[in-house]
């Protein structure tokens, strides 16, 4: 993975659902804990952006093996903005990850399944 002069990467809805299908790829839900039991993407985890702007934290779902093989980062959050600010937070701490343009919104629009805390049909607030 490289980074810009513009930051770290950005990718979109359909590859993330396709990098977690695949298996190569660890996502992380940097939302506020009432917006994540509402809905997230199933297997998500759970980072909220004020954790992970504390540089002493660990960070859930990294891989130990930072080779070509390592699974990515990949991060979200209702529609970019939060998600782009902590792939930025954690290129800072020599952590590479990516972040989804258009967020859980875009995951929505995509028809791509959403699970609340219970693993009901879940919404994104």
């Amino acid at each position: 993975m490289h980074f810009s002069r513009r930051g770290p990467d950005r990718i979109t809805v359909t590859r993330a659902h396709r990098l977690l299908r695949d298996g190569t790829a660890v996502l992380i839900d940097v939302r506020e804990a009432d917006e994540f039991r509402a809905g997230h993407a199933p297997g998500a985890l759970h980072v909220p952006l004020s954790r992970l702007a504390d540089s002493t934290a660990a960070v859930p779902g990294l891989p130990r093996d930072h080779g070509p093989a390592a699974p990515r980062l990949v991060l979200i959050c209702r529609s970019g903005n939060r998600s782009r600010q902590a792939a930025e937070l954690l290129a800072a701490r020599g952590i590479a990850a990516v972040d989804v343009v258009g967020g859980m919104r875009g995951w929505v629009a995509e028809g791509l399944p959403v699970q609340d805390a219970d693993g009901a049909d879940g919404a994104v607030i």
